[in-house]
């Protein structure tokens, strides 16, 4: 079964598959009360019989910390909604790489544009393509012709 919540929800459900051991419960049973798999518990009084309760502690995510501190990734987002050409560029488009050269120039710190990518998913941000349209396009006009010609013109079945 996939892990599903935070850490200390992980470590809560340890805790709690230890209490449930302690008061005489099997493996199993106490594997389908937490909702996990009897080899997780079984690998959780592992632990816990080598190194006590510590082992069943959360830990703090593995990995290089990140380049960026929580306000640091603020202030970025407010200088995204600036706008492109605010930054210098010569349309409103933000692309991985504009956005890189932008993290360069205001904190010191290089991207690489994949991990940009990262970045943006976890602000919440997310790929949007601009519509391909004629900037002479009426807008009006259009929407006339797709009401009067355009139902006039379409292909219908044969009536029966």
């Amino acid at each position: 079964m996939a892990m599903y919540g935070s850490r200390k929800d992980a470590e809560q459900r340890r805790l709690r598959a230890m209490t449930l051991l302690k008061r005489g419960y099997c493996q199993s049973e106490v594997a389908r009360q937490v909702g996990v798999t009897p080899g997780a518990v079984s690998q959780w009084v592992k632990a816990y019989r080598r190194d006590g309760p510590p082992a069943l502690k959360a830990k703090a995510h593995p990995g290089p910390k990140p380049k960026l501190s929580r306000p640091q990734i603020e202030r970025l987002q407010k200088l995204l909604l600036q706008g492109a050409t605010h930054h210098g560029f010569a349309t409103e488009r933000w692309t991985l790489a504009r956005i890189v050269a932008v993290i360069r120039k205001h904190f010191a710190v290089t991207y690489d544009p994949s991990g940009v990518w990262h970045l943006l998913q976890r602000m919440g941000w997310s790929c949007q393509k601009p519509e391909r349209r004629a900037r002479e396009r009426g807008e009006q006009a259009t929407a006339a012709w797709y009401k009067k010609d355009l139902p006039r013109i379409k292909k219908r079945p044969p009536k029966r």
